[in-house]
């Protein structure tokens, strides 16, 4: 056979594939490409036998996207690997990060919501006994951050036995709400050439430090870091331009501050319901700056109410409003709120669950995770004490959305937060590594108290409902002894 004729070969295979792949549900099997390798070549997948002893080889875990991306998080994946766990990753059933590919097709919605992940899960574990000769999984777990997050919950809700460790960082569940709030500042603020409308200039050299200047010392030290936003009633009105000001570069117009008292204030429903929590002072870096308060909508808005809501690219989505956003929220397509409170299913198979988020996150509201943490909690008839026994909740302070930020915000949530450490036993030690935490409390059943963060300077970070007070230990609150959950 010529080269050539040997290319062919190896190119018609793909229409051979669903005859060659065993059991259902291949016919919708996608080959992306074939290669022909050089006669000679030794190609193998690594197998390691179980008489090599690694003892976490049979241990594997799941990491998803964010926003609405099927993009697989390749640098996640290969943090599970680093440690020696079979891992893997998906797309959410479609390529890319627009969510053009919703339009009219509610497979891939339904795929996005939460049949991917599970799926995926599914064949994951089959593949893993096939490949490690028959020998099954030990332990299962889950790491994800924003829809991660909000995945590794709906595992949680609807599939309890998919896995034994769920870390949901940042999440976004209510999903429905989300979306809508993330595209009500445009509402509120407008065009760049509306009397509301408030330069990135203005939320970097105004606003952030006079937020700073009310919120930053409310936890006793003044480190640049707002330890509980909770805590910070923040007042705009001190920046509001005088009738005289000759400077008006150094303050806002009366509109301005009015637009700013919304965006810190709670997303109300046309009756008086609590939608989404408010955005946290101390939110507005750089990603919150150029994602929710540039003058146009949010994409994922954008993209979610003209792909999926209402099926029309031409969609108008400056015009959103209250109507728009109850409409989604009744609609909630295969249920991806993922707002359900009951997890009572979870709790008995002894599953674990911990959930984290950065409290200067602000495209997620922080706030959310506390709500849903009591949703479950009032759902379930349990207090925290009682809650504590497989569901935890952290507050990392300093921290942004899932990764970076001014404070102690490395937690181990993923090998990107590595940056300037190392993958060794001070990276990797339980206290201050969100995975290592929960493969300790599943495997030897001791549940974490704090979760150590470092970066900037090293912090503990409480469980909620408790929250760091600073004791006086050290003069710049950088050392974690400074610190006390109460």
């Amino acid at each position: 056979m010529s080269p050539n004729e040997f290319q062919s070969a190896c190119s018609s295979i793909v229409s051979q594939i669903e005859s060659l792949l065993p059991g259902p549900g291949t016919s919708s099997t996608t080959v992306y490409f074939s290669e022909v390798i050089p006669l000679g070549t030794i190609i193998s997948l690594e197998d390691n036998h179980p008489s090599c002893g690694r003892p976490s080889q049979l241990i594997f875990s799941d990491v998803c996207n964010g926003g609405l991306s099927g993009c697989i998080q390749y640098e996640d994946i290969a943090y599970g690997s680093a440690l020696g766990m079979a891992s893997f990753g998906t797309n959410n059933g479609h390529n890319g990060t627009s969510g053009e590919v919703f339009l009219h097709n509610s497979d891939l919605v339904e795929d996005y919501a939460y049949r991917f992940v599970h799926a995926a899960t599914v064949l994951s574990k089959t593949i893993i006994k096939e490949f490690y000769h028959g020998i099954s999984h030990t332990k299962s777990y889950y790491l994800g951050c924003s829809t991660g997050g909000r995945q590794g919950l709906k595992s949680v809700q609807d599939f309890p036995e998919d896995f034994d460790g769920v870390i949901a960082g940042a999440s976004a569940n209510d999903l429905s709400s989300l979306l809508s709030w993330s595209g009500r500042y445009y509402s509120i603020l407008g065009d760049s050439d509306s009397p509301s409308f408030i330069t990135e200039e203005q939320w970097s050299n105004l606003i952030h430090p006079d937020i700073m200047d009310q919120c930053d010392t409310i936890d006793g030290v003044a480190d640049g870091v707002i330890e509980d936003p909770n805590l910070c009633d923040y007042k705009p009105e001190r920046l509001m331009c005088s009738s005289g000001a000759k400077d008006r570069s150094k303050c806002l117009e009366r509109e301005q501050v009015r637009a700013l008292r919304s965006v810190f204030s709670p997303f109300y429903g046309p009756d008086g319901e609590l939608w989404y929590p408010r955005q946290q002072p101390g939110s507005e870096n750089a990603v919150t700056r150029m994602t929710m308060y540039s003058n146009r909508p949010h994409p994922y808005t954008t993209d979610w109410f003209r792909y999926v809501i209402y099926n029309n690219p031409d969609l108008d989505v400056t015009k959103l409003n209250r109507t728009d956003w109850a409409y989604a929220k009744t609609l909630n397509p295969f249920n991806v709120d993922t707002w359900e409170g009951d997890l009572s299913r979870f709790k008995s198979r002894n599953g674990k669950l911990i959930t984290w988020h950065g409290q200067a996150d602000g495209l997620i509201s922080p706030a959310n995770s506390e709500r849903y943490y009591n949703h479950v909690s009032y759902t379930m008839n349990m207090p925290p004490s009682e809650l504590d026994e497989f569901y935890r909740f952290f507050r990392v302070s300093g921290l942004g959305h899932c990764r970076g930020g001014e404070g102690a915000w490395v937690v181990g949530q993923t090998l990107r937060s590595i940056e300037d450490f190392r993958l060794d036993e001070e990276f990797l030690d339980p206290d201050g590594n969100v995975l290592m935490a929960m493969i300790r409390w599943v495997e030897e059943g001791q549940a974490p108290e704090t979760l150590r963060g470092r970066k900037y300077s090293s912090r503990r970070h409480c469980r909620y409902p408790l929250r760091n007070q600073y004791n006086g230990g050290s003069a710049d609150g950088a050392q974690s002894e400074a610190w006390t959950c109460k």
